[in-house]
This record gives structure tokens, sequence and C-alpha cells, in this order.
């Protein structure tokens, strides 16, 4: 792929730089979005029956077997290029912040260190009443687990339909955001809030918005620069134009 040179030039001069990654990057490792991942024994559930804390009310088994379910599913995926391409990217700037709306871990196993989960990580519980994080667990039980602190339910720690997002990781989110000198917009529909809304923070501050996705967009237009294409292929041939052997990590 050729890029403009002002892209280039913009992240060679980069100080900040933050990227925002959606289902897109996920299913390039080959992992169904949450909605296409409701197939077989879990074709019958709307999301709403599966992922919100009333459903965890009336139906506790019911939840946790779906997201262990879905964490074995997880198991056997691995980072794919545009993970690893990100986690490079990170190592070339100053300073490199990373938003997912992802639960799946993918970025952190790729080697990203900063990363911000908006909607939590499928790959940890935590009780479902004091908050506390359990380190261990089994999923082969007729009941739901219990917090070995209080005895109530886990639960997986991910933002369910109806939850606020965690308010440590949205504030980290925006102020990376606002203080970017380039933003990217990779693999995300571009519709949920509220991260649908930090590209255009970041434009409001100054920065240059690059969206990277198969498809078009309602941030596409507003966007500086649009690098159509898998993230997959294109961010590892970015990193590449950009930070060659002329232009070393710092």
């Amino acid at each position: 792929m050729i890029f403009p040179p002002e892209l280039i030039s913009f992240l060679r001069k980069a100080e900040r730089v933050a990227a925002l990654t959606g289902a897109g990057v996920s299913q390039e490792s080959g992992l169904r979005t949450f909605r296409d991942s409701q197939s077989g024994l879990w074709a019958q559930y709307k999301p709403t029956d599966l992922a919100s804390p009333e459903a965890f009310a009336r139906d506790p088994k019911l939840v946790w077997d779906w997201y262990a379910w879905r964490r074995e599913a997880i198991k056997s995926a691995r980072p794919n290029p545009g993970h690893y391409a990100l986690a490079e990217m990170e190592s070339r700037v100053a300073e490199f912040s990373l938003i997912t709306q992802n639960v799946d871990g993918l970025h952190r196993m790729a080697g990203s260190k900063r990363v911000h989960e908006l909607h939590g990580s499928i790959q940890r519980v935590r009780c479902s009443v004091c908050g506390r994080y359990a380190e261990t667990w089994g999923d082969d039980s007729d009941q739901v687990p219990a917090c070995e602190n209080c005895g109530e339910m886990l639960r997986p720690d991910v933002v369910w339909f109806g939850e606020p997002l965690p308010r440590s990781e949205l504030e980290a989110a925006v102020k990376a955001s606002c203080v970017c000198d380039v933003f990217f917009s990779v693999g995300t529909s571009g519709i949920v809030q509220p991260a649908a809304a930090l590209p255009f923070a970041a434009k409001n501050k100054g920065a240059a918005v690059v969206e990277v996705n198969l498809e078009p967009t309602p941030l596409t237009e507003k966007a500086d620069f649009f690098l159509q294409g898998k993230s997959g292929e294109v961010l590892p041939e970015l990193v590449n134009a950009v930070w060659d052997s002329t232009h070393p990590s710092r």
C-alpha cells in the first residue's frame, strides 16, 4: 500500500499517539463478534438475555455458562499482525495509548502495555457483590463459582448492557484522545458510544485522525486519512513505512 506522505510525516514527528480498536481487529484472529457468536445452542437468546445485570439476576448459571463458552473459544485465538503492529508502534512512540472495545485480551498478549479496556476483559472474573477479583475459578460446576471473600457469586469482568464503563478507563481514554498528535480508529463501526466520540474529541483538539477499516463508517468523512483494508495488512505496512532502518526506536 502507498501511504500519503503527510501521514508518514505526522507519525515520524508524533510524540503522542492513541489508537481505538474494535471487533474488526479480533475478527482477523478468527474470533466472532458478540452477536455472531450467538450460534448453535446460543442462537435462541437475545443479547440482553445473556449480557445484562437483569439476565444475571434471573438466571446466573445461564449467563456464566455463556461466558465460560466464550472464554473457551478465545483460548485457541492468537494475536494477528495488526495486534503486533500496534504493540510495535507503542515501542516507537514516546507516549502511546491503546484504547480497546474488545474483551479478549489479545492486545496484551501481543505485547501492548498501556491498554485501556473500555468494556472490561472476559479473561477476568470478579465478585458480583464485593467486587473482589478471583485468581482461580472453575467452569465445570453445576453452580456459579463463589467469591472466596464473601461467598457471593462471581461474574465476568465485562461491561453489560445498562452498566457504565469503568470510570478510570474511560477517563484515561478521553485524556489520551485529547492530548494525542495522531489518533487511530481501527476495526470499529464508529457507532457505539462513548467510544465513537473519541476520534472526534481528538480531531477537535488538533490531532490527525487515521481510520483503518474494511468499509466506510460515520467517521470516514471526518477522518484525515482513510486506509481501507484489513488492519492485519495495513498496520504492519504502515509501521514499516514510517519506522524503517533510518528511523530507529526511541
